[in-house]
């Protein structure tokens, strides 16, 4: 009889802590899409102004951002990358900032607003 009695109280102390668990286990998924998808605008960010620092194209340095953030969406609008200048003169400074909102896979929370910003000096 004590067999089934200690069965009987692993299975609710399991049945106890897999919610706990589980939501450990998605947090963690989670903050790991968040933090990559944070890296990954920020770098293309920089790929984005550096086209504008260095050839002047505002329209090429937007292309770049969004050809380098395609790993976290196809989706980001042109709209959603903006230039602090359309035309660079040599010496000043020039920022890309990309916005994007980061659904969750669990839908627990979120969307989470997250922003890419690349700085740089005009002309090398």
């Amino acid at each position: 009889m004590s067999n089934d009695s200690e069965r009987g109280a692993a299975a609710v102390e399991f049945a106890i802590l897999l919610p706990l668990l589980l939501m450990l286990v998605l947090g963690t998924i989670e903050f790991g899409r968040a933090y990559n998808a944070q890296i990954t605008l920020t770098n293309a960010a920089r790929d984005g102004v550096r086209v504008m620092a260095i050839g002047n194209d505002p329209a090429g340095a937007k292309t770049a951002a969004k050809n380098a953030a395609a790993s976290v969406s196809t989706s980001i609008l042109a709209t959603d990358i903006t230039l602090s200048t359309n035309a660079c003169s040599t010496g000043a400074q020039v920022t890309l900032t990309i916005k994007y909102n980061l659904s969750t896979i669990t839908g627990i929370a979120g969307p989470f607003p997250m922003t890419g910003k690349g700085v740089m000096l005009c002309g090398g």
